[in-house]
């Protein structure tokens, strides 16, 4: 049996979703986001998705391409996953060689790549010169049996909102995502300027649920907001909860997650994951406040090229 490494296909969707499903139960997506997000990459991402099909079956998937928001050129990204079953067919090293192969031509310098936090994973990586750099933590909660805390009376002079509330003029949410986004840690510094990439990307994502997205307004600014994706069935995901700089010691980013997660379990959804960066002591501490808990743990880990 040969494993054989191409480009992704409209017709692979429900495939990548099953394989990465399985790969990473913790991760909220769907066909139509996945579909999206390759139609929408910037044209200077130079993103891929390769899928490793053996006798007809998709069996592994990696994303890559460039970081083409970071201050820092030639940063380039590749995340492999092969089914759990499927391991052990080379699959994984077939897709890391194409993808690194890609970045190479597009003038990548180093490679990026997230590992999950075990024995056959990290050495996997280590085998194929990657060395480790910083974690990050996968985080679930139970929202149809766990205790969520109570809704908190709204501070004085704060608003509580929806994204939906911006769908005419959503320019203010992206001003706080580049704000929040550029103080969070990272080995890829990046820098959101690109108002209408963002609205390509992000805002018109088809998992984000923009009524599910609670955002608190301070003298009419969006001081803080807590981004939801769901798969418009059971699964819902913190993407980002941010605060402004200007706001950031009140507690709003408590305020606007706990609006969030009451809206969600009001909705039906019943399991609810986020992700941190293992530094990002702030933001943990408030996930443990909800009673999120870890699940599984990834170590980024790096690679020059040339």
């Amino acid at each position: 049996m040969t494993v054989i490494v191409r480009d992704f296909l409209p017709t692979d969707a429900e495939d990548w979703v099953r394989v990465r499903r399985a790969a990473l139960p913790f991760i909220v997506t769907t066909p139509e986001r996945v579909a999206f997000e390759l139609a929408s990459a910037h044209p200077d991402k130079r993103y891929r998705l390769l899928v490793a099909e053996e006798d007809g079956e998709v069996i592994g998937t990696a994303q890559t391409g460039l970081a083409h928001d970071s201050p820092e050129p030639g940063q380039g990204f590749c995340n492999t996953y092969t089914h759990p079953e499927r391991t052990g067919r080379g699959a994984g090293g077939l897709l890391l060689r194409t993808a690194e192969e890609h970045l190479a031509r597009e003038g990548a310098v180093s490679v990026h790549a997230w590992v999950l936090d075990t024995p056959s994973d990290r050495a996997f990586a280590e085998r194929r010169g990657y060395t480790p750099s910083r974690p990050a933590h996968f985080l679930r909660l139970d929202l149809a049996g766990g205790p969520l805390p109570p809704r908190r009376e709204v501070p004085a002079g704060v608003e509580l909102r929806t994204a939906a509330d911006f769908a005419d003029d959503p320019r203010p949410l992206f001003e706080a995502d580049a704000e929040t986004t550029a103080d969070e840690p990272s080995d890829i510094p990046a820098v959101l300027s690109d108002y209408e990439d963002w609205l390509n990307h992000t805002w018109r994502n088809p998992g984000l649920d923009r009524g599910l997205t609670s955002v608190a307004v301070v003298d009419g600014e969006v001081a803080a907001f807590s981004a939801a994706h769901t798969d418009g069935l059971t699964r819902y995901m913190s993407g980002m909860t941010g605060t402004r700089r200007a706001h950031r010691g009140r507690g709003l980013a408590k305020l606007v997650k706990n609006d969030s997660l009451h809206r969600a379990r009001a909705a039906g959804y019943t399991d609810a994951f986020t992700g941190n960066d293992a530094d990002n002591g702030p933001m943990l501490a408030i996930n443990r406040w909800f009673g999120y808990g870890i699940c599984a743990t990834e170590v980024r880990h790096v690679r020059r090229l040339g």
